[in-house]
């Protein structure tokens, strides 16, 4: 509900998607009722990417989680990539995040680094409407972000990631109910200096 507020501040500006199947939980195998958010999660970005590619038509789509804080230059580094994304067959997405991103683990002075990562990291991330025709019949009904670092979807490909992360999680509840928050995702570095890439 309160996402659902801010979406609303912004009267005609922003479009807010309401998925067919409401908030009705999906079909769970007996031995993952306790994962029941995470199917609920897998269905609806399957449902919220099929709509972006296939009925608005849009070539690229980007992720982003609704307790993440974006940098400055969030929409300038995408901006930057996408072309990659389409350009580079080694690659198949961009991300905002750098799992590795501690304060005391990224220099902070080179914000406009860029590597390669064959790990898929999420949390803010980029991909076009061809990779999305590839991962859509195989999608999976849960734990859709360990599917997706699997050597049968990454398919030896790279993932762009920043060495000063675009995005944070602030995001102590949820599904995972804070796993990792406290000791590791709290201490992650966000870029504060716009990057004109």
């Amino acid at each position: 509900s309160e996402t659902a507020a801010v979406i609303s501040s912004y009267g005609d500006s922003v479009s807010r998607l309401r998925p067919p199947h409401g908030s009705e939980a999906p079909p769970v195998p007996a031995e993952h009722r306790k994962f029941v958010g995470y199917y609920r999660i897998s269905r609806h970005y399957r449902w919220a990417l099929g709509h972006v590619f296939r009925e608005l038509r849009y070539p690229a789509a980007i992720v982003v989680e609704d307790d993440l804080e974006v940098a400055p230059d969030f929409y300038e580094y995408f901006q930057a990539v996408y072309p990659l994304l389409l350009a580079d067959g080694s690659l198949w997405c961009a991300s905002a995040w750098h799992d590795n991103g501690k304060e005391q683990l990224v220099d902070a002075e080179r914000p406009e680094l860029l590597y390669r990562t064959d790990f898929f990291p999420g949390l803010g991330w980029l991909l076009t409407a061809r990779l999305w025709d590839e991962l859509e019949p195989k999608w999976p009904p849960a734990f859709w972000d360990d599917w997706m670092r699997q050597p049968e979807q990454r398919r030896g490909r790279a993932c762009v990631r920043p060495e000063v992360s675009r995005t944070v999680t602030f995001g102590r509840k949820g599904v995972s109910h804070g796993q990792f928050f406290e000791q590791h995702l709290r201490h992650m570095a966000l870029n504060r200096r716009f990057v004109p890439f």
